[in-house]
């Protein structure tokens, strides 16, 4: 069985569980708060992959979304206004009062996910999401399998179902460094993608770009430099079979590889990221680490042309992400 304690209490009295997982070289540690990944550790390598915190609070404020499990719709939707079958709904508005991202205020991942079934090397959480939730139509019933799947395999395995019509979008939303440097700059990513999405100021999408000729070109291995980077590379115009669409490789050969059933991939530089305080006595800054969070296309109901992102009744929605680590042979 995993072993299973109290992280914390949230301030409402309701505490919150961190269950730990081992199997194929791996040990991860969940927080039952937003499904977080508050811990990741590879045998033979003396410090964590991700970011973390070794206490709830920052989970409540300046470490939100860390490592957590992000929706009902991951990224942004413009306006926080969602349009199914001619009926306008109006969703909360966490980001400057201007977007909805990741679901509004009290997303996924920030809420408390109940324990189903706690083994070893597997963990399912479920969530209920009541009708009208931060603003979406339909009752949601989500279930997350997080698995130490072998030789350093870590995967979520997410499905869903609802009773009306809705949005649906879940996305992992770690940080990760393989270096454990002060920042992932330096690191190498590959992307298996010919194009990415462009943003406004809100970060919602004008279009599509080739990547070829831009600082987004990742179809070549290259190292991750200073630019800003917070956008979807479009994988593909909807789910397909898994298999492997990036790979991040530290400078001391420790590399990351990412195989999902998911259309897009958004990577984020953590360019923002500012003195939060980390595992182990860690202070975090700009570029502390890179998130690769497969999903649905951002602001996808709101953009002719991009992947599907309803859910009806009688569906399920699947999603499927596996990150593998392997150290230098």
């Amino acid at each position: 069985m995993a072993k299973v304690d109290t992280f914390g209490i949230l301030p409402d009295g309701t505490p919150v569980e961190r269950v730990t997982l081992t199997g194929g070289g791996l040990t991860a540690r969940v927080l039952t708060y937003g499904a977080v990944l508050q811990d990741l550790r590879l045998d033979g390598i003396d410090h964590p992959l991700v970011l973390g915190a070794e206490e709830l609070l920052p989970y409540l404020g300046s470490m939100t979304w860390f490592g957590a499990l992000v929706g009902r719709f991951a990224n942004r939707i413009a306006e926080g206004r969602l349009v199914i079958d001619g009926v306008v709904h109006h969703l909360d508005r966490n980001e400057g009062g201007v977007t909805c991202i990741h679901g509004g205020t009290k997303g996924t991942g920030q809420q408390v996910w109940t324990i189903d079934t706690a083994t070893e090397d597997r963990l399912v959480l479920v969530l209920e999401e009541p009708g009208g939730h931060m603003g979406f139509p339909g009752a949601l019933s989500i279930r997350l399998e997080i698995a130490l799947a072998g030789d350093g395999a870590l995967s979520f395995d997410m499905t869903a179902r609802t009773d009306a019509p809705t949005a649906v979008s879940l996305a992992h939303h770690s940080y990760f460094n393989l270096d454990d440097g002060a920042d992932i700059l330096g690191h190498h990513l590959w992307i298996d993608a010919d194009s990415f999405v462009p943003t406004d100021r809100h970060g919602i999408p004008t279009g599509l770009t080739p990547v070829r000729a831009t600082p987004f070109d990742f179809t070549t291995e290259r190292a991750v430099a200073p630019g800003g980077i917070d956008h979807n590379f479009c994988l593909s115009d909807g789910d397909r079979p898994l298999h492997d669409v990036a790979r991040l490789t530290g400078t001391n050969g420790l590399s990351l590889s990412v195989a999902t059933t998911a259309p897009g991939l958004q990577v984020y530089d953590g360019g923002h990221i500012a003195d939060l305080p980390g595992l182990g006595g860690r202070l975090y800054g700009p570029h502390a680490g890179i998130a690769l969070e497969t999903q649905v296309w951002p602001d996808a109901p709101n953009q002719p042309g991009f992947p599907k992102w309803r859910l009806d009744p009688g569906e399920t929605y699947r999603h499927k992400v596996v990150y593998h680590f392997q150290t230098p042979r």
